[in-house]
């Protein structure tokens, strides 16, 4: 049978409504939720709005970094890349892969560099001039402990990250990462971020302490958004 065969075929069975099965650590040790594809669908086009925010336009090329364990948001953002028409290439997010970055930024040539981590771009200091590499691209989107280092040489990133089971996207306006409130609950006790799965999610998810340090900022962006803001402790302090 044709490959395009075996696809017609395998679209006309039917799909379990299970995408995921989310594992993600928390204050108290690990726990698991799961995600259904009509989530991620939903997932995919509210981080594909954020790509808009940043000017990601079709025609344009981008580098995810993201590792195997991430891939419940990893496909979200896979899916939000190919929704906008963007060529994308994939590295580990681990900085014994910092190689394939370099490769990536020199073959590719992305506008966009998403998920950089703070071990990337260690891996990446002895071998090159990180700020003279990432200060063309448009977008700069990294992990918060990547974020105070790059702003020190000039590269104005924004923070991506996930947040348990939920994912934390900053607008160019720079002023605390972005949860969807129309699928999660983020709060803040103690100077320790929580968060719980909204009303529509199918699997329930009371509030979860994450023993990740930050606070919750709520009210209207600059940029016009009203979903709560996530500061990651010091990682994300405004320049």
């Amino acid at each position: 049978m044709a490959r395009a065969d075996t696809l017609a075929r395998a679209r006309t069975l039917d799909r379990p409504e299970l995408a995921y099965l989310v594992r993600f650590p928390t204050a108290t040790g690990t726990r698991d939720t799961e995600l259904t594809w009509a989530e991620l669908t939903r997932d995919t086009d509210w981080f594909a709005a954020r790509l808009r925010e940043h000017g990601l336009t079709a025609g344009q090329r981008a580098l995810l970094t993201m590792s195997g364990f991430e891939g419940f948001w990893g496909r979200a953002a896979i899916g939000a890349l190919r929704e906008l028409k963007v060529t994308y290439g994939i590295a580990e997010a681990m900085g014994w892969d910092h190689r394939r970055t370099s490769v990536f930024h020199r073959e590719l040539r992305p506008h966009a560099v998403i998920g950089l981590s703070a071990e990337t771009l260690e891996g990446l200091a002895g071998t090159t001039d990180v700020g003279e590499m990432l200060r063309p691209m448009s977008v700069v989107l990294a992990r918060p402990a990547a974020v105070p280092g790059l702003r020190a040489v000039g590269v104005p990133a924004c923070v991506l990250s996930p947040l348990g089971p939920a994912l934390a996207v900053e607008c160019p306006e720079r002023s605390g990462a972005h949860v969807n409130a129309a699928e999660w609950r983020v709060a803040e006790r103690d100077g320790q971020l929580s968060v719980a799965a909204g009303e529509g999610r199918a699997s329930p998810l009371p509030e979860t302490p994450l023993g990740v340090a930050g606070r919750v900022v709520t009210g209207r962006c600059g940029c016009g958004s009203d979903d709560p803001r996530v500061l990651f402790g010091e990682a994300d302090q405004l320049s």
